[in-house]
């Protein structure tokens, strides 16, 4: 494992459950430890996309590879990642909804997703939120110009189509290592644009 700090990885309830098992495979390949917490939408989502019952770490990851993950409980407040005096390497929301913007938006902290986003804003850590509705309203919109003033990064799920994507994985993969790289988290993944005079390595 690596001796880089915890990476928060946080599930809410808006469509892109295979963002967040991606996301998790991404980190645990790396060897990062993850702190993860999955909202009550959260939960369902996973139900209703990946068909998890139970949402353990095997579960979502879809795959058994070494991880060092942790389950941290939706309502605790008093968990680690709730103080800014516990190390982190960074947070991601993923996929995160448009309550759950608003929540990071207006320094909502009622919740452990909430709090540690806010954490994360105010200790100037990275925050992506890995948005994923459309249409967006005017509400969302300035909500997003918010969080992105006060430090965040807002990436929506929108994967690109150079490589000539060939599955449903290729897209996921494409958006999720765009996030890891985000947190400069290193990863083998295809998604290097190498166009005229590109001098970066696949």
């Amino acid at each position: 494992m690596t001796d880089r700090a915890p990476i928060t990885l946080a599930i809410t309830g808006a469509s892109g459950a295979p963002y967040a098992r991606k996301l998790l495979v991404g980190l645990c390949e790396a060897g990062c430890r993850v702190h993860l917490v999955i909202s009550p939408a959260g939960r369902r989502l996973l139900h209703d996309e990946l068909g998890i019952e139970q949402p353990e770490p095997l579960a979502i990851l879809g795959q058994n590879i070494p991880h060092d993950i942790t389950v941290l409980p939706y309502n605790d407040v008093g968990a680690c990642i709730a103080s800014g005096s516990y190390p982190s390497s960074g947070m991601v929301i993923a996929p995160c909804s448009s309550s759950r913007l608003a929540q990071v938006a207006h320094g909502l902290g009622d919740n452990l997703i909430s709090r540690a986003a806010q954490v994360a804003l105010k200790e100037r850590r990275p925050l992506i939120l890995l948005h994923r509705e459309m249409p967006l309203s005017l509400i969302e919109l300035r909500n997003m110009v918010q969080i992105t003033e006060a430090g965040g990064i807002l990436c929506p799920a929108s994967p690109g189509f150079y490589l000539h994507p060939q599955t449903i994985d290729d897209l996921v993969t494409m958006v999720a290592g765009r996030v890891l790289d985000m947190l400069s988290i290193p990863h083998a993944w295809a998604i290097r644009w190498h166009g005229s005079g590109a001098r970066i390595q696949p």
